[in-house]
Parts: structure tokens; C-alpha cells; sequence
């Protein structure tokens, strides 16, 4: 196939990208800046540019959209332009191109509503939330993409729970820094059973979606969440990233009604203490604690079933992996 992959330049999507290439099909990689190593043509621009979208479409069988504004720092405005109506271009995109594979890359997020979750599928996106921009801009998309299963293109939703692998600078990045810094925090003492997705896991996944995605398949119109199946508390995972990284893990506890208060509070003064910091992100926003603080869980079955994908890579082999990297990459950024 030749397959337009958005999105490239994160580690997930790089991967994604990666994995069609070696196995045969044809590449195109949208991103706005370049990435190096990755023998694929590639499209430097931004989703919100429908020219540029088009043009990377162009004769491609299949789509794998990935690109998105992540984080919870900045305006509504850049939220729902990137996710929602870079969303709108990437379909019309497909379309225009005659695409008839289209694997939206989502996040659980989406169906997230500040109580636990356990053992639960791919429930419907919900919308309505304030401030939580990500999460309602990755809701609103997703419900679009959806809406775009039709006879001419499948569409298969796949939401990948908490990546991380080695060279990862967000969640293994964060966790790292915040550790050698003395200010690494959990909320609720970290007791909250998460399951999380390494990296070779979730690349697989959306590449086993890619496959069986097409108009009127079993997987069309459908989500699915991807995790590990192996849920674990939130401190034992943080505990094996820092003994891979080589720092120190002695966390302070946070309990979640406060973490909620510090969270709202931190929301509303931050756009005045971001100068100050070399950090983009807050620590802490109410919806971040309600993430960190609750159980996040789910059923791997559906995957299975209508996918054919189960994750191949065990959690304590990734944590093995990534302690390797740590020890092979003295120079990388999320290096201690």
C-alpha cells in the first residue's frame, strides 16, 4: 500500500512509519519538521493547511492519522484547529485521494470522565468538558472520523493508553526530570491500577488496524482502546522507570482531593508563572490529577477479536529495554 502516516515526528507515529516500511509499503510522512532516520518521503507542514494535505494524499490506498496538539498548555483556538479541523482536512484528504483505509489515532481520554475506569472497553467519546482541551478536541475529531465510515473508506478508531518505550520524552521524560529534580509527586500515594502500552505494542496495534480496516469490515466505525492488558499501580511503573533511568524514585504523596484543588488553582495562575519556568507544561491540572489518581484499565478483548492484534512486547521486557537504552544513549535528552 502506499500510506500517508500524520504525525511522524512523534515517537509512536515514527514508529508506526517505521514498521509499513519495512515491510514493503510506501510511505508518505506528514509532520512539520523532519525527521531524520526515516526513509520516507515527507511532507514538512501542518495539518491545518489543506493544500499541504492534499498533496501528501495524493495516490495514497491507505491513512494513518496521527498528528495533534498534546499537552493542556494554550488556547482552545490552537486545540480544536489542529485536532479538530486538521482532523476535517486529513479526511477530505482521503477521500479526495480515493483512500478507502483510515485508522484515526485517538487517545481514552476521550471517554474520560474523572472517575475510575476498570475493565472497561472503548466507550463513546464525551464532549462538554472545561479547560480539558486535549481531551475535547481528540473527542470532537474522533466523532468526525467515525462519522467518515462510509462504503467508499473504513474508518477504525484506535486509542493507544499512555505509550512509552525507549525515547520517550513525555511520559519517561517527565518522570525522569521530575525524579533527578527531587519533585517527582503521586497522587493518592500512586495506588490507582493503570495499564500503559510500550511502544513496539502500540505500533503493532495501529498497523494490525491498517490491515483490517476497509469499507463494511468488522473493525469499521468501531474504537478500540490498546493498552498492555497488564494493569499495575501507578507507583510500581514510575518506581521501574526511574530504577531504568538510574534515578533516584523517592516520591512525595499528594492526596487526590488535593491534588484536584492544586490542580484547578495551578490552571488558572499558570499562563502568569510559565515565564518563570523552562517547563511548558503545569505540574498539575485538576484533569491531570483526576488521570493520576483514579484506575485506568481496560478490556484487551475487543482488539483481539476484531483486529487480530495482542501486545507481544510484556511490561517488565519493556522496562528491561528501556534500561538498556538508558545506558546505550548517555547523550539523550531524557538522559540523567
Amino acid at each position: 500500500m502506499r500510506v500517508l502516516v500524520t504525525g511522524a515526528g512523534s515517537l509512536l507515529l515514527r514508529g508506526v512509519a517505521g514498521a509499513l516500511l519495512e515491510r514493503g509499503d510506501e510511505v508518505v510522512c506528514l509532520q512539520r519538521r523532519r525527521v531524520h532516520g526515516l526513509d520516507a518521503e515527507q511532507e514538512l507542514a501542518d495539518v491545518r493547511d489543506a493544500a499541504a494535505v492534499t498533496r501528501a494524499a495524493a495516490r495514497c490506498d491507505a491513512v494513518v492519522h496521527g498528528a495533534a496538539k498534546v499537552g493542556v498548555v494554550g488556547p482552545w483556538s490552537d486545540y480544536r484547529s489542529i485536532n479538530v479541523e486538521g482532523t476535517l482536512n486529513v479526511i477530505a484528504a482521503a477521500r479526495e485521494a480515493g483512500a478507502t483505509r483510515f485508522v484515526h489515532v485517538s487517545s481514552p481520554s476521550v471517554a474520560h470522565s474523572g472517575h475510575a475506569i476498570v475493565g472497561a472497553g472503548a466507550e463513546p467519546a464525551v464532549t462538554g468538558r472545561r479547560r480539558a482541551w486535549y481531551a475535547e478536541s481528540k473527542a470532537l475529531a474522533e466523532r468526525w472520523a467515525l462519522a467518515a465510515d462510509g462504503s467508499d473508506m473504513g474508518v477504525v478508531v484506535v486509542r493507544p493508553h499512555l505509550v512509552w518505550g525507549p525515547g520517550d520524552t513525555q511520559l519517561v521524560g517527565r518522570i525522569v526530570e521530575r525524579a533527578a529534580a527531587g519533585r517527582l509527586a503521586l497522587v493518592g500515594g500512586g495506588t490507582a491500577l493503570v495499564d500503559t502500552t510500550y511502544v513496539d505494542n502500540a505500533v503493532a496495534a495501529h498497523v494490525a488496524a491498517l490491515d483490517a480496516v476497509a469499507p463494511a469490515a468488522r473493525c469499521s466505525g468501531r474504537a478500540y482502546v490498546i493498552a498492555n492488558g497488564e494493569p499495575r499501580p501507578i507507583r510500581d511503573l514510575v518506581a521501574g522507570i526511574c530504577a531504568a533511568a538510574g534515578v533516584p524514585f523517592a516520591p512525595r504523596d499528594v492526596p487526590l482531593r488535593a491534588a484536584r484543588t492544586a490542580g484547578s488553582v495551578v490552571e488558572r495562575v499558570w499562563p502568569r508563572l510559565a515565564r518563570f519556568t523552562d517547563d511548558p507544561e503545569p505540574p498539575l491540572t485538576r484533569f491531570l490529577a483526576e488521570q493520576l489518581g483514579t484506575a485506568h484499565w481496560f478490556d484487551p478483548r475487543p482488539a483481539r477479536d476484531d483486529l487480530g492484534w495482542s501486545p507481544h512486547v510484556p511490561l517488565d521486557t519493556g522496562l528491561a529495554r528501556l534500561h538498556h537504552w538508558f545506558t546505550t544513549n548517555p547523550t539523550h535528552p531524557t538522559t540523567p
